[in-house]
C-alpha cells in the first residue's frame, strides 16, 4: 500500500501520518556534529540510538595537521553484527592545512574516501548508507592526528526515535 492510501494514512499539513500518528513522509533530514578533537585509532566518532540512513559523512580539519603519513577509514560497529568498513583507506593526510575535507564516498566499501584541500565538496553518499544502531569509528594508520578535526554526519531516521549522538 502506497503512502496516501486509505484507511491507514493521514494527510495533514503536507505530511502523511499512519494510523499510530507516527509521521511517515515529510521527513526532514538531522544533522549530528562531533566534538573537536585530534583523531586515535578507533575513535567513535557518532552513535546511533536506533537505525538511520546517513546521506553525508565528512571530516573537516580544523588545525593543520603535521607531516606524519597519517591515513583515515571509517567504520560501522552495530550493537548486532560485526564491524564493517564503509570505506577504503584515505590518501595521506600529512600537513594538510585548516579547512581541508575528507567526504566518505558511500558508492562500494572498498572506494577511498575523497580529500579536498579547498574546504569545499561534492555530497558524495547520495544513495545513503545504512546505519544500524552501533557506532561509527575510525581506523586511524600512523595516527593519532596532530591536527584537530570536527566530524559531521546528516541521516534520516529508519525508525520513529532513532538519532545519532
Amino acid at each position: 500500500m502506497a503512502i496516501g492510501d486509505a484507511p491507514n494514512d493521514v494527510y495533514h499539513n503536507g505530511n502523511f501520518y499512519n494510523r499510530n500518528g507516527t509521521q511517515v513522509s515529510g521527513i526532514l533530514d538531522l544533522i549530528a556534529v562531533s566534538s573537536t578533537g585530534v583523531m586515535t585509532n578507533g575513535m567513535t566518532i557518532f552513535t546511533a540510538q536506533g537505525d538511520v540512513t546517513f546521506h553525508d559523512l565528512v571530516s573537516e580539519c580544523r588545525t593543520a595537521n603535521g607531516a606524519a603519513l597519517t591515513t583515515i577509514q571509517y567504520s560501522i560497529t552495530p550493537t548486532v553484527g560485526s564491524a564493517t568498513a564503509i570505506s577504503g583507506v584515505s590518501s595521506s593526510l600529512a600537513s594538510v592545512a585548516a579547512g581541508t575535507i575528507v567526504t566518505v564516498v558511500g558508492d562500494a566499501f572498498a572506494t577511498a574516501p575523497i580529500i579536498s584541500t579547498t574546504g569545499v565538496g561534492l555530497s558524495q553518499a547520495a544513495r545513503g548508507i545504512f546505519f544500524p544502531s552501533g557506532t561509527i569509528n575510525l581506523v586511524v594508520a600512523t595516527g593519532p592526528t596532530t591536527g584537530t578535526w570536527r566530524h559531521y554526519i546528516r541521516y534520516s531516521p529508519a525508525e520513529p526515535g532513532a538519532v545519532v549522538v
